[in-house]
């Protein structure tokens, strides 16, 4: 379907060169502050193993000056360069402060994608910073930030205008145009309060992508109930304007207060929605067939359900139960489904256990543990491995609290040493500095 869209605009487009849509997933960042509800750092990881499998471009995987995070970070870029995670990038949530940056790249040496945060409404200005800082010191900050990650070695980098859907317009494009100079390879348009709508989001980032010439990414949040056409009117005025976009997202919507832009919904949207789907380009390397595995992985690991409702991997996406509805979906799927339920990965029978079954646990022996590794057709080349892995077993159902599914199972099997660095968190010597640093 990516293939038959992109032939129609070339077709349509001639020689010229054609900018894309691109996914940024920020459930390890973002979705992940949501009230009342945590990951694992096993279930940071995959997350962050599903997404790379989806062909999703980038994942904003943590914040590498927190110290919590600092051996899932680096375990993950492990991951990355054993090929593990091979198409994707992992990048860092940092504060656009140079000491947040030097602290960064001193806790995660091989960071090498960022993005730099700093508000720039006037609201956030006067009422967060307190007069801490004024418009003039907030770009001040945010240059040195972006020169400091540019001298450490961070290749690219995006920079977050957070609160942008209220920042003054002609302030907002000072702004970029100083990260741009500074050596920023993005600028992140965020909608923090959900307060755009589709016509003002398409109106303020035509007029930031021409004035600035850079790509943009679309960060939305779902206040009003807007927050996927918001993504989405945001992208399409990126590319209008001539410059590639860059659509953030969670996994099943996961995020502050109400929620960011559904991962599922966007590329949906980008796929089938009318004026859409055959004109704007959605990066060709998504594989829209896992959706079904991610977002179940999701519910679980958060312990949210899911939406009964929700696009393409709700119960009832492809339920029909009226006379109408269900004579004209057993004649054609067309008449009553945009899309096919194929296509999300979706149509298999799942298998529920009803008999006997032997689980892995925190307590668990070595008998049970081989017979749930036997039918997961995983052997040990000896007795010291297997008890290995029952022992980082065993602490990883510690560390999530919950029974572990197959797939978490099976990546303990295959990397146990990443598996430790994962588990391994000890709490710092807390000084008066490392007080400040998380004052702000």
């Amino acid at each position: 379907m990516v293939e038959k869209h992109q032939k129609l605009h070339e077709q349509s487009k001639g020689k010229e060169k054609k900018n894309k849509i691109y996914i940024i997933d920020v459930t390890n960042r973002d979705g992940v502050q949501t009230s009342r509800i945590c990951l694992s750092k096993l279930q940071k990881t995959m997350i962050n193993l599903y997404l790379d499998e989806m062909g999703i471009w980038q994942s904003e995987f943590g914040f590498p000056f927190t110290h919590h995070e600092r051996n899932y970070l680096n375990a993950n870029l492990k991951l990355a360069k054993m090929g593990v995670i091979s198409g994707m990038r992992l990048s860092g949530w940092i504060r656009a402060i140079k000491k947040d940056v030097e602290l960064a790249k001193q806790y995660v040496p091989d960071l090498e994608y960022v993005n730099l945060s700093i508000s720039t409404s006037d609201q956030m200005i006067v009422y967060k910073f307190r007069g801490k800082l004024d418009r003039d010191k907030v770009i001040k900050s945010m240059v040195e930030a972006v020169k400091t990650a540019k001298a450490v070695g961070i290749k690219a980098l995006g920079v977050n205008a957070e609160d942008a859907s209220r920042t003054d317009m002609k302030y907002l494009i000072e702004f970029a145009l100083a990260a741009k100079e500074a050596g920023a390879d993005r600028i992140r348009y965020c909608d923090t309060l959900g307060y755009d709508s589709p016509f003002s989001i398409y109106e303020r980032v035509y007029e930031l992508a021409k004035a600035v010439k850079i790509p943009i990414e679309i960060h939305c949040h779902n206040d009003l109930g807007m927050v996927v056409a918001n993504s989405v009117s945001g992208a399409k005025a990126a590319v209008d304007a001539g410059v590639d976009a860059f659509i953030n997202t969670t996994v099943n919507g996961i995020g502050e207060r109400a929620g960011n832009a559904d991962l599922v919904s966007v590329i949906l949207a980008l796929k089938y929605s009318s004026q859409i789907g055959s004109k704007y380009l959605l990066n060709e390397n998504i594989n829209l067939k896992i959706a079904w595995r991610i977002a179940k992985y999701a519910s679980y690991a958060f312990g949210i359900p899911i939406p009964i409702n929700q696009p393409g991997v709700g119960e009832n996406a492809f339920a029909h139960e009226s006379g109408i509805h269900a004579d004209g979906a057993l004649k054609d799927r067309r008449n009553y489904e945009l899309y096919d339920f194929e296509d999300l990965g979706r149509g298999e029978p799942e298998i529920i256990e009803t008999g006997r079954q032997i689980t892995v646990g925190e307590y668990s022996g070595i008998k049970g543990f081989r017979n749930v590794y036997e039918r997961l057709e995983i052997k040990f080349k000896d007795e010291k491995e297997a008890q290995e892995i029952l022992e980082l077993v065993r602490y990883a159902n510690v560390h999530n609290q919950k029974p572990l599914t197959e797939d978490e199972l099976r990546f303990i099997a295959r990397y146990p040493k990443i598996a430790r660095e994962i588990f391994t968190m000890v709490p710092p010597e807390v000084t008066t500095e490392g007080v400040e640093l998380y004052r702000h």
